[in-house]
């Protein structure tokens, strides 16, 4: 089976591309695709001590993330609904951090 493919209104061919991932460890929770976005994707949500954890594992440095106070408020965008996603990129044309990975997918995906 093919990828969901679509048509404009001037009968063009397209193949939306889903949003499927977005790099959470660059957003910097600026919330300009969460206001382009036209189905509700997304969500601003609390960055958990996980993935404060995961981010300190990844830097060369020896910051601990646990016990600055600054960044255990600190917030981050999250795909909260992505069967609503209609695959226009709104969200990924927007994001100053390139933080969004789309993708066509196949039909019932």
């Amino acid at each position: 089976m093919g990828n969901i493919t679509a048509v404009t209104r001037g009968g063009v061919v397209y193949e939306p591309s889903f949003v499927v991932g977005i790099n959470q460890l660059d957003c910097i929770s600026c919330g300009r695709c969460y206001k382009v976005c036209p189905r509700q994707v997304l969500e601003l949500v609390d960055r958990t001590a996980e993935m404060m954890r995961s981010r300190d594992e990844d830097d060369d440095d020896d910051d601990d993330w646990e016990d600055d106070e600054e960044d255990s408020d600190a917030t981050m965008m999250a795909i909260i609904n992505a069967m609503d996603c209609i695959g226009c990129e709104a969200c990924a044309r927007v994001c100053p951090k390139k933080c969004f990975v789309n993708q066509p997918l196949p039909m019932g995906s």
